[in-house]
């Protein structure tokens, strides 16, 4: 009996690994002699810099920056070292994270992404130049001007200095420059894993649909769209303005650049928050320019973590990626999936949504590729989970035993109990099956 085992984190139990563990445990109940393969798995959000990092069999770091209040905070992140240099694993939460904010303190004019931009630059001295980061749980609504503030880039008001690199700050951004960007960052590449498509502004923009959970009134919402609008402007001004700046690995031919699918446009801002690239620059700033609408403001994504996806796509040389997809590619899991006889996935809570992108279909897929059976494994299961058996898991199971409060269930070693003995009992199942055929 071979299993493979890969199980996203049950938020605020158990992680990753702990869940996977546990399962490991259930399974040798049964086959003593059971090869169990336990591989971490994220989808971009909570987990995924110890998935990544332990997957890929890197190191974690920890950085103290600014904290979306700007307080200090301590920020987990992971390099890995292979052949092709060192790669960074990032999760914006961990510096601008709406879990650092008491519910209390919440408001996004108050809240900054500068803490990710230090980060960056720590992993970038450390030798990184591939990173890998997930923009879910922000606090932040700053289109990313903490981000570039702290890269280097100039964020100026009228009278040509640097506004607040918080949200508010955005109500006087006229101007920015990009002498100062930290000169390694062209040569860097971004795999951004972002899982939603709001465009910058609108009624679907960022202001609007996740302005309010973060704190945002309704006046603030309607403010903060404002701004972010004549933000975008301000940033294709920028870009025609570096006419001739070129990102990272881009190569111009003819004014068109090649570099990772980025189309040059002969000097000219195309689109809303797009850069033109066609020649050699000094500066170290990264235009991403077109004639497609990637880093346009209304480009899927764009409104990610408060307008975090527009400031990498326009600034960086950065793509938006599905989370789990980067995580399973990132981490091989098909290579640990091909010869087991059985796939363990799960979550948290299984539902509607896990169909959606969520890291145990992602699993269900890639198994499903070689035609393996799949059981899920979740701490509830809620309305709507019978997508996840369309989606490729063939049996889930919810593992709470008996009725207890919430803080009893969640507690790491009841959960773990819970999953370990839940494992159990399927694989008693599987047994018997197997024996009767």
């Amino acid at each position: 009996m071979k299993v493979t085992v890969a199980v996203d984190s049950l938020k605020g139990s158990l992680s990753s690994l702990e869940a996977g563990q546990a399962v490991a445990e259930g399974v040798k109940r049964v086959y003593p002699d059971a090869e169990v393969c336990v591989r971490p798995v994220a989808d971009g959000g909570e987990g995924t810099v110890e998935a990544l990092t332990c997957g890929m069999g890197g190191e974690l770091q920890c950085v103290s920056v600014t904290g979306p209040l700007g307080e200090a905070v301590d920020c987990r992140y992971g390099i890995v070292t292979d052949g092709d240099g060192k790669t960074a694993i990032i999760e914006m939460a961990g510096a601008a994270g709406l879990t650092l904010v008491p519910e209390a303190l919440r408001d996004p004019l108050n809240t900054t992404t500068y803490g990710v931009g230090e980060v960056i630059c720590d992993a970038i001295r450390k030798g990184c130049r591939r990173f890998l980061v997930g923009i879910g749980g922000s606090a932040t609504n700053d289109g990313g001007i903490g981000m570039l503030m702290a890269l280097g880039y100039g964020v100026l008001d009228k009278d040509g200095n640097p506004v607040s690199c918080y949200g508010r700050g955005l109500k006087d951004v006229v101007r920015i420059t990009g002498e100062n960007v930290v000169p390694e960052l062209r040569e860097c590449t971004f795999r951004i894993a972002c899982d939603v498509t709001n465009p910058l502004c609108g009624e679907n923009g960022c202001s609007a649909v996740y302005g309010p959970q973060k704190g945002a009134s309704p006046e603030t919402v309607r403010e903060m769209d404002g701004w972010l609008a004549r933000y975008a402007e301000t940033a294709a001004e920028y870009c025609a303005a570096a006419g001739n700046s070129v990102g990272s690995g881009m190569r111009v031919s003819g004014g068109n650049s090649v570099g990772s699918g980025i189309h040059a446009a002969g000097g000219k801002s195309v689109e809303s928050g797009m850069c033109a690239a066609a020649g050699n620059s000094a500066e170290s700033s990264i235009c991403a320019a077109a004639k497609t609408v990637r880093a346009s403001a209304v480009y899927p994504g764009a409104g990610a973590a408060g307008g975090l996806g527009f400031a990498f796509l326009t600034f960086t040389n950065a793509a938006l990626e599905s989370g789990v997809k980067i995580v399973l590619e990132e981490t091989k899991l098909a290579d640990h999936v091909k010869d087991a006889d059985i796939v363990v996935t799960g979550e948290g809570c299984l539902d509607g949504q896990t169909v959606m992108g969520k890291a145990p279909i992602g699993v269900a897929q890639t198994a499903k590729r070689f035609g393996k059976p799949v059981l899920g494994f979740a701490g509830c299961v809620a309305k709507g989970a019978s997508a996840c058996n369309d989606g490729g898991i063939d049996a889930f199971f919810p593992i709470l035993q008996t009725a207890v409060p919430l803080a009893e269930a969640m507690d790491k070693k009841t959960a773990a109990y819970n999953m370990a003995a839940t494992a159990e009992q399927a694989f008693r199942l599987v047994k018997t099956f197997s024996s009767i055929r």
